[in-house]
């Protein structure tokens, strides 16, 4: 196989990757991953959820996350900035997603979020491999009306 581009890449996650996630495109997001496929989620201090696109006896399926994801809000990717390491076939994407709830999600009240991401890619030929994604929901509390805490480990004034 010859080696892929660094326009190759984000044509791979922005176009068809997150492209697919907005359009709710089952098939074409399916088909950016590999068949061994896993999905890892870090949010703040709350436990990591791990997705596999073939997932064993007690193993949470990508249906699961996207499903989710798709039943409750319509989504939005932007703001992209890419970084990309040819020799190693992996990448890093931050970006801006809005998530606005669906008439009758249960996230209705809470109204539009808006995110800061990042997610890291280890690709197999043009698939993804694996995708650790590490996400902030900066503007949820106050839409709760609960107090922000500081993160783990944070410097204290």
């Amino acid at each position: 196989m010859s080696q892929l581009s660094r326009a190759d890449y984000v044509q791979r996650m922005e176009h068809d990757y997150f492209g697919g996630v907005m359009r709710e495109d089952r098939a074409g997001v399916w088909d950016c991953f590999t068949d061994d496929a896993k999905v890892t989620i870090y949010h703040g201090d709350n436990p990591v959820n791990v997705f596999y696109k073939t997932p064993a006896a007690g193993q949470q399926s990508f249906d699961l996350f996207y499903g989710h994801l798709w039943q409750n809000y319509k989504v939005h990717f932007g703001g992209y900035h890419f970084v990309v390491d040819l020799e190693q076939a992996t990448a890093a994407a931050t970006f801006i997603p809005t998530l606005d709830p669906k008439p009758g999600s249960g996230y209705a009240e809470t109204g539009q979020l808006r995110l800061n991401n990042c997610n890291f890619f280890w690709f197999r030929g043009r698939e993804i491999a694996d995708m650790i994604i590490y996400y902030a929901n900066p503007t949820l509390g106050a839409k709760l009306g609960i107090a922000t805490k500081m993160p783990t480990a944070f410097p204290k004034n």
